[in-house]
């Protein structure tokens, strides 16, 4: 795992543009999404970052540097002004990240769609900042606790089927290639939606079908206002009332250093919900 975030970084930082010479660490960092801001606080690097998303609201020192781009966009020019050393993202953001590429400042795509993306990612920024060795012990960290809490999963056959809710309309849920499904997995359920990708769009017909034992919701979609329209009128998980609305999406939907709250939830919410 080690030698694979330092061949990735290594190979993104040779196809950046602008890129320092070799060995320099950046003094000025903008962060294109939440999750990877995080991991920089958490690393010890949080007095680099200059600029950040929106919706980055962890922690609160982060909080409160300026909003220079969305997930889909990037204000070039007011990140030219930050005067950052380079920006990070991922590559569902390549667009953004091309017009920032293009105003002469480096720019570095990190997956995280997979679980083990989250330690990759942890470490290469930790190689990017001069902070390796933090970043390892974050890693070990992490794990640690993962480990500790995967000791409270109750066994149980068959396994939940769990559904998660990124978007009622249309639905938007998660594969298990993804994090969340990892992490539903780790948790002692199994992800209902068998689709193929990390992330995508569901149909109704496909969600009547599969009748997950139980339903996990981010809040803001607003899932409980559709309700009493179909397909989810028509599912088990909501006359039973087996949903679970997330305390903090961030918790679950960032694959960051607060991963581990996020598996703790899901473990007690599969339990709570096993009968």
């Amino acid at each position: 795992m080690r030698a694979f975030a330092l061949v990735a970084v290594l190979a993104l930082a040779a196809c950046a543009s602008a890129a320092p010479a070799h060995g320099d660490v950046p003094a000025r960092i903008v962060s294109l999404i939440p999750s990877l801001t995080e991991d920089l606080f958490a690393i010890g690097a949080g007095a680099s970052v200059v600029g950040v998303s929106a919706y980055t609201d962890y922690p609160p020192a982060a909080a409160a540097l300026p909003v220079v781009a969305t997930f889909a966009s990037a204000d070039a020019e007011r990140i030219v002004q930050l005067h950052p050393d380079v920006v990070i993202g991922i590559p569902a953001q390549a667009v953004p990240a091309a017009d920032v590429r293009r105003a002469g400042i480096r720019t570095i795509l990190l997956r995280d769609d997979g679980f083990e993306d989250i330690f990759r990612d942890i470490e290469a920024l930790g190689l990017l900042t001069g902070r390796l060795d933090a970043a390892r012990a974050l890693n070990d960290q992490l794990r640690a606790r993962t480990t500790a809490l995967l000791r409270t999963v109750r066994k149980q056959a068959p396994r939940r089927r769990v559904f998660v809710v990124l978007g009622a309309a249309p639905i938007y849920t998660v594969g298990a290639s993804s994090y969340i499904g990892k992490l539903i997995e780790l948790a002692g359920g199994t992800d209902a939606a068998g689709i193929t990708d990390a992330y995508g769009a569901y149909s109704a017909e496909a969600l009547l079908a599969a009748q997950p034992d139980v339903i996990v919701a981010d809040p803001t979609v607003q899932l409980q206002s559709l309700l009493d329209r179909p397909p989810w009128n028509a599912l088990r998980a909501v006359r039973e009332h087996r949903i679970a609305y997330l305390p903090d999406p961030a918790i679950l939907e960032r694959p960051g250093p607060r991963y581990n709250d996020g598996l703790a939830w899901l473990i007690a919410t599969i339990n709570a919900t096993h009968g």
